[in-house]
């Protein structure tokens, strides 16, 4: 059985209003598209060719959501639990209303999640920065009683980070944050920060969106990572993380957990925030396609979920697949056929869904098109 699944964009506020549409090859609307879910899940559910919806098919029972994101400015800054922390802040939840304001937890899963970048640029904030690399940063700011006291905060003691987050959320310090973030600024317009520019400015442009936001010193805490075409990160539960621009695929667990840290107006959780955290620091590994391969596998440490991109410049391209899979067309002509022989055609944007009777599945045309599916 093979399904063609569309969907409408979620117009969130950070939503690019030219990236989707241009991938598309169509007039953009001039409003803010910002994600394309491609799943069950029941908050957005896709659409079926002919009528319907995916979960009246799957019953809501797909581990994964793939999406389509187009980010024109800054996500807010978020971390996911892990399967036993969703279970235990489920459970502890439980007497709250769904639409409860003070509810963390959605469900009981956890939310792993992989990037891969569609844009020739993808930039992200992408885990804790080493602290020594934070401080050599911090040495380029003007001398102020916000950053002497964030550098304190840096000094010592094995879990800094996460102190020093909790003291930048907590609400008592907006004096301190609005030096920070002008000593930032400041520093992004100077010419003789080296290697710390891009940061710099990527965080320059966070503030310039959400001004006197704590968030914006959380960020300058943060790895920031540039993605090229083709490459991807996996973001594990509880790494802080947040997309600041690009187009990009991206697949999850099937979940909506999130507690977020900053660059929002919705309501955070400062105690739980800091309880789900993992504040061990370090660059996230970048994964990159080999050169001239046409699949490239983006290997994930989860069982919810497997991604691999497919380019097809001639002959067919025949991948295995088990259980529910989708192929996203994301550039040229994509046809998809089964093993039985059916045929979907899909085009850029759109998503060609087999049921788990499938054992393989061939790739036509010219183009890309990403493979998703359960994890092995």
């Amino acid at each position: 059985m093979l399904l063609s699944l569309t969907n409408a964009p979620r117009d969130y506020a950070w939503g690019s209003d030219s990236l989707l549409a241009g991938l598309e090859g169509r007039t953009p609307t001039g409003a803010p598209e910002a994600e394309v879910w491609f799943g069950d899940h029941p908050g957005d559910p896709a659409d079926v060719a002919g009528g319907g919806t995916l979960d009246q098919i799957t019953g809501g029972t797909l581990p994964y959501l793939l999406k389509l994101l187009a980010a024109g400015g800054p996500l807010s800054i978020q971390v996911h639990p892990t399967i036993a922390q969703a279970r235990d802040g489920w459970a502890r939840e439980s007497g709250l209303a769904a639409d409860d304001p003070q509810r963390n937890y959605r469900d009981d899963n956890h939310k792993p999640e992989l990037i891969v970048a569609l844009s020739e640029r993808f930039e992200s904030l992408s885990g804790l920065r080493p602290v020594k690399d934070t401080l050599a940063l911090l040495d380029l700011l003007d001398d102020s009683d916000g950053v002497a006291q964030l550098r304190a905060r840096l000094g010592g003691g094995a879990d800094e980070l996460r102190d020093a987050i909790g003291w930048l959320l907590g609400g008592d310090v907006q004096r301190e944050v609005d030096e920070i973030i002008a000593a930032v600024v400041r520093a992004a317009e100077r010419t003789d920060t080296g290697e710390w520019g891009t940061t710099l400015s990527a965080i320059a442009g966070v503030a310039a969106n959400y001004p006197g936001d704590p968030g914006v010193v959380v960020a300058l805490l943060m790895n920031h990572v540039v993605l090229r075409r083709g490459e991807g990160v996996f973001l594990r539960a509880g790494l802080l993380h947040a997309y600041l621009s690009g187009l990009g695929v991206e697949i999850m667990a099937a979940s909506d957990n999130v507690l977020r840290g900053g660059l929002t107006p919705k309501r955070i959780d400062v105690p739980e925030l800091l309880a789900i955290l993992d504040p061990t620091p370090g660059e996230v590994p970048v994964l990159r396609p080999a050169e001239g391969d046409a699949v490239t596998v983006y290997p994930v440490p989860v069982p919810d979920f497997a991604l691999s991109r497919v380019t097809v410049e001639g002959a067919p391209i025949t991948v295995e697949v088990s259980g529910p899979t989708m192929v996203l067309a994301t550039a040229g002509a994509i046809t998809v056929t089964s093993s039985s022989g059916e045929e979907v055609q899909v085009p850029v944007g759109s998503v060609a869904f087999a049921g788990g009777d499938e054992s393989m599945l061939t790739v036509s045309g010219e183009g890309e098109a990403f493979v998703a599916g359960p994890g092995r």
